[in-house]
């Protein structure tokens, strides 16, 4: 026999052990970090209420759910509310188009389940269990599902495998990829291999097809399904007539989802007049009554909440404080703009809502995790402000320049329409599965 032959054949045996051995320790660190991820929750349950709800929801007995002969089960999985809302126009269209399959939706994190909870289109809403062997099995077992959609982010090992291994179809979509991932690393044959148990994976760029290409997983380019979901939200958005008595005739600066630092700069415009014909909209990130009661405190009397406002009294107060959750995307159509908040904490917060109106934005300079927010100011739809001196600026050549806020109105309404869609190539894919 051939020496080479051999030789070659040996350095085969010895790679193939050395991955199995680089899976096996792996999978060992990965099962560690679960269970430790489970200890830390439970440990910070006596002092965090978030926390105390992901430990109490998943104690408590999933509520029935039986499939029938014939029946279809579609389960969405979700992280959290965020990762649902772009989960939610192809849901609710596979709902429209095929009524008598059955929606299984899951959430790993409260925020989305407390929410979503009653969600009238899924049959039953519950949260993922913890991801073990046991647990996957047990509650594949429960499920049944005919098909398995996974939003954007979510890699749980012993479910991916347990779909897998029972050939159910499982499809990701609406993800993004980066060069930095734990997937495109030496040690990543873990995470690659959970991509591998994917039938479908639709990505939001060309940059993440190339980067699944690099590790030979196949991918499709589809626009993330938040685009569809925003437009769905402005197309059918709810009038606030009172909010409209508030505006009256002057001009509307929306600042949503703010934090203290965002509420700061916002207020120190509002104090020095920097914006004259101009009334405000502060919509907190977290809706605390204390906080509430001392920004009406810090604006001396100008301000007014949400659900103290009155029709007949709107057009005397000039900043209105939103003190009530969802109301936020369809108060942006009134916005003339729109400063968006989360960029001096760990991330701004969601830019689509209000770009689909057409508006310039404002946000702090930590938006880097958010792609629109990098795409939109590099095509001058949105800006980024450092600091107080920054925002006067911005904001005095947006109101003086009316060839740059027109340029940025544009940009921004452009941005939305040009990317919707997504949820039409997904659906086509995955139709002929749900077909009974």
């Amino acid at each position: 026999m051939d020496n080479t032959c051999i030789f070659t054949s040996k350095r085969k045996r010895i790679l193939l052990l050395l991955i199995t051995i680089v899976d096996t320790i792996s999978l060992f660190i990965y099962n560690l970090t679960v269970r430790l991820y489970a200890l830390g929750i439970a440990i910070a349950s006596a002092v965090n209420n978030k926390a105390k709800l992901w430990i109490e929801g998943r104690q408590q007995p999933l509520p029935s759910f039986n499939k029938q002969a014939g029946e279809k089960v579609i389960w969405f999985h979700c992280a959290s509310l965020g990762e649902f809302e772009q989960a939610r126009p192809l849901l609710e269209k596979i709902k429209q188009q095929y009524p008598d399959c059955k929606i299984a939706l899951t959430f790993f994190s409260p925020s989305g389940y407390e929410v979503r909870k009653s969600y009238t289109l899924a049959d039953i809403v519950a949260y993922l269990p913890l991801d073990t062997p046991e647990n996957a099995k047990r509650f594949i077992n429960y499920l049944q599902p005919d098909l398995a959609l996974f939003v954007k982010y979510e890699f749980w090992y012993h479910h991916l495998a347990e779909l897998n291994n029972r050939q159910i179809t499982i499809v990701l979509f609406s993800s993004i990829f980066r060069p930095g991932q734990v997937f495109f690393k030496w040690y990543g044959q873990l995470y690659r291999k959970m991509l591998s148990f994917y039938s479908h994976i639709f990505v939001q760029n060309e940059e993440s097809a190339q980067l699944l290409q690099s590790i030979n997983i196949p991918a499709t380019i589809a626009n993330d399904t938040r685009f569809d979901r925003v437009k769905e939200i402005a197309d059918n958005r709810k009038q606030y007539p009172f909010v409209e008595a508030f505006k009256d005739n002057s001009k509307l600066l929306i600042a949503g989802s703010t934090w203290q630092r965002d509420e700061e700069l916002i207020l120190e415009c509002i104090a020095n007049n920097v914006l004259p014909g101009y009334k405000y909209i502060i919509a907190p990130h977290n809706i605390n009554n204390d906080r509430i009661e001392q920004l009406l405190v810090l604006l001396k009397g100008r301000g007014v909440k949400f659900s103290d406002l009155k029709t007949e009294a709107a057009a005397d107060a000039d900043v209105l404080i939103i003190d009530n959750i969802g109301r936020l995307a369809a108060l942006y159509s009134y916005a003339d703009m729109v400063y968006v908040g989360g960029g001096f904490n760990t991330s701004v917060h969601n830019v689509l809502e209000p770009a689909v109106y057409g508006v310039p934005l404002l946000f702090g300079p930590n938006h880097t995790k958010s792609a629109e927010a990098i795409e939109l100011v590099k095509q001058k739809g949105a800006f980024v402000i450092n600091n107080y001196a920054q925002l006067l600026a911005m904001l005095n050549q947006l109101t003086a320049n009316q060839q740059v806020y027109t340029r940025a109105a544009d940009v921004t309404r452009l941005y939305v329409s040009k990317k919707t869609g997504g949820t039409e190539v997904i659906f086509n894919t995955i139709a002929p599965l749900i077909k009974v």
